[in-house]
């Protein structure tokens, strides 16, 4: 377990901006870690944990040491509970996408539509990613975590994870003192598609008895349809939260924006889209990038960095941009945003390091 001194960090995050971090470690054993966090600790160095680099914005070098977790390996068993399932454990550093597709090739069911979302297993739970319909708190069934204040791997089943939306445990309580480990989900051998989401249901061929491979294929294809490719364009998906406000607020909106689109909640998980606050009989969530997008944000350019031209949840690099012009812009899109509709957004990304008095 070398270090590395001064290591640079763009080719290890999406946005891929300038950064680098102070010292580098890389986490192939599970049995590594402590060793690195005592050393750190015995140089009083501070902790990033980074895993695919895929929900994080640089935009200052480092300080300390950065963890990669590159944990690898999956394994599976039945249930013993139930003869139709599958537990299947994933070590964090795996990638997020290549796990949907494996188990969709084993016949595993029930990721199917969170196909595409990069990043690496380990950070999945931590911000409970969601797409069409469908959360990772669905199919959880628990997660091993590396405590670093009681230097102990410990367990946390489902519901002790406390998932809401795009939320959990690690980003409260948990949050800075758990390192993920592994994930073990619940899935099905038996198709059960998940067609509920408007977006996937008016997709052409669309319908209620699509197959979870049709499902994949149709999620694959309207991702790519909205957002860009990393790999081409430095991003890192959706930067901001859809806000979840109260139903009174939301309707105080509608009465001056009519059209405004709203989401029922319901526990961790989101219904199907109403045209009311009044059918809402809790918070609703609005989405962030309507509001982007009303408030003049879709396409605009600052220089290197922007905001997408096909979806205004995206900012990106274009090239040269640095994590500072970013935040930059980012900080005058939530100031546009809470200015018109008294909304504040809220990032979805990690900041690192954490901007004095946050965004």
């Amino acid at each position: 377990m070398a270090w590395q001194a001064d290591a640079d960090l763009a080719p290890l995050t999406t946005f891929a901006v300038p950064a680098r971090a102070q010292w580098l470690c890389r986490i192939d054993q599970e049995d590594e870690l402590p060793a690195a966090l005592q050393q750190a600790d015995d140089r009083d160095l501070t902790v990033t944990i980074l895993g695919g680099g895929s929900n994080m914005l640089l935009h200052a070098d480092v300080p300390g040491l950065v963890v990669r977790m590159q944990l690898a390996g999956i394994r599976h068993q039945a249930d013993p509970a139930d003869t139709d399932a599958v537990l299947v454990t994933v070590a964090a550093g795996e990638n997020w996408h290549q796990l949907v597709e494996y188990c969709l090739r084993q016949g595993w069911y029930g990721l199917e539509n969170l196909a595409l979302i990069p990043g690496s297993v380990g950070a999945a739970p931590v911000q409970n990613i969601g797409a069409y319909g469908v959360e990772l708190a669905d199919t959880l069934v628990s997660i091993r975590y590396f405590d670093t204040q009681t230097v102990q791997v410990r367990e946390l089943d489902r519901d002790e994870c406390q998932f809401a939306y795009r939320d959990s445990i690690f980003k409260r309580t948990l949050k800075n003192t758990a390192i993920i480990l592994s994930c073990t989900f619940r899935l099905s051998r038996t198709p059960r598609a998940v067609v509920t989401y408007p977006a996937l249901l008016q997709y052409p061929g669309a319908s209620a008895d699509m197959s979870p491979q049709q499902v994949f294929d149709a999620v694959c294809a309207i991702r790519r349809s909205k957002l860009p490719d990393p790999a081409k364009l430095g991003n890192a998906g959706s930067f901001f939260r859809n806000p979840v406000i109260s139903a009174d607020a939301c309707a105080a909106l509608q009465q001056r924006w009519p059209d405004i689109p709203v989401f029922a909640i319901t526990s961790a998980t989101t219904s199907a889209t109403t045209t009311s606050a009044t059918a809402a009989t809790t918070d609703v969530k609005i989405p962030a990038a309507w509001l982007i997008d009303q408030a003049g944000w879709k396409g605009v350019r600052r220089g290197a960095v922007g905001v997408h031209g096909q979806q205004a949840l995206v900012l990106v690099n274009y090239g040269g941009g640095t994590g500072q012009q970013i935040l930059d812009l980012a900080t005058e899109i939530v100031s546009s945003v809470q200015h018109t509709f008294g909304v504040r957004l809220q990032p979805e990304v990690c900041i690192v390091p954490a901007p004095p008095g946050g965004l």
